[in-house]
């Protein structure tokens, strides 16, 4: 019965993933996300990458199942205690949420000016701006390092693989509006301006997607995949062992 529901599940996000979705497909994809938990989503993302979907095509493949997500983060938390593991990352991306606000505030404004001037401090912020955002760098780290081998040695790699193929694109997306801020005075402003703006929404739209679908796929999935006796207290300590960001909450 499990593998029928994950078969049906893998037809469905073949179907979504067509990009024709009728009222009907989406009203049918609304009654079947309502009966799914976290780890049958994520392995019918798996199977689909084993059956030949890149996993880059998976990355906004079922945006219509999160319509029925939005209170789950919250009963998560309540089940986790405050320094647990999960609870850790789920803070910490709230924290990245606020930076990648305060990104597409800079960015609206400087796509105001005509030139670019050195006494205007909105360029000093946005390269601090983007050097807090690269300071996630410990987050990343921890899910790579201690999160995802444990749930790989389970037989759960394809959210995995999407998550660090992810972690890779956001990186460099992240490098590369630094330097732009880093190298401003000496561009056409007009240059800048334009490759900005591309940098600065692919990230905030991204880093976003990717926050949402960890938050309520991936940690649920860990949930009900790591539930061995002492485990997430040992990976508390590899992830001590790792540290924690500049804004990681208490830490």
């Amino acid at each position: 019965m499990f593998m029928n529901r994950i078969d049906s599940l893998v037809e469905l996000l073949q179907k979504l993933n067509s990009g024709d979705i009728s009222p009907e497909l989406r009203q049918e994809a609304l009654t079947m996300v309502q009966n799914v938990d976290p780890l049958e989503l994520s392995l019918a993302e798996q199977k689909l990458i084993e059956n030949g979907t890149k996993p880059e095509d998976l990355r906004h493949l079922c945006d219509i199942h999160m319509e029925v997500l939005k209170d789950e983060l919250d009963r998560l938390k309540l089940g986790l205690t405050p320094d647990h593991v999960l609870t850790t990352l789920i803070d910490e991306h709230e924290e990245i949420n606020k930076r990648l606000h305060i990104l597409e505030g800079i960015n609206n404004e400087i796509q105001k000016l005509e030139s670019y001037d050195e006494n205007n401090d909105i360029f000093a912020k946005l390269h601090s701006t983007a050097v807090e955002i690269i300071g996630a760098e410990p987050h990343h780290k921890r899910e790579e390092d201690v999160l995802f081998p444990e749930l790989e040695k389970r037989g759960v790699t394809g959210p995995t693989r999407v998550m660090r193929m992810e972690h890779d694109m956001l990186r460099a997306k992240k490098h590369e509006i630094k330097k732009l801020a880093e190298e401003v005075q000496n561009m056409n402003f007009t240059e800048f301006k334009t490759q900005l703006d591309e940098a600065a929404k692919f990230l905030i739209f991204n880093l976003r997607d990717h926050i949402y679908k960890e938050n309520h796929i991936l940690y649920p999935s860990s949930v009900q995949t790591l539930k061995e006796e002492n485990l997430w207290t040992e990976m508390k300590e590899a992830c001590d062992k790792i540290g924690y960001c500049s804004f990681t909450p208490g830490k």
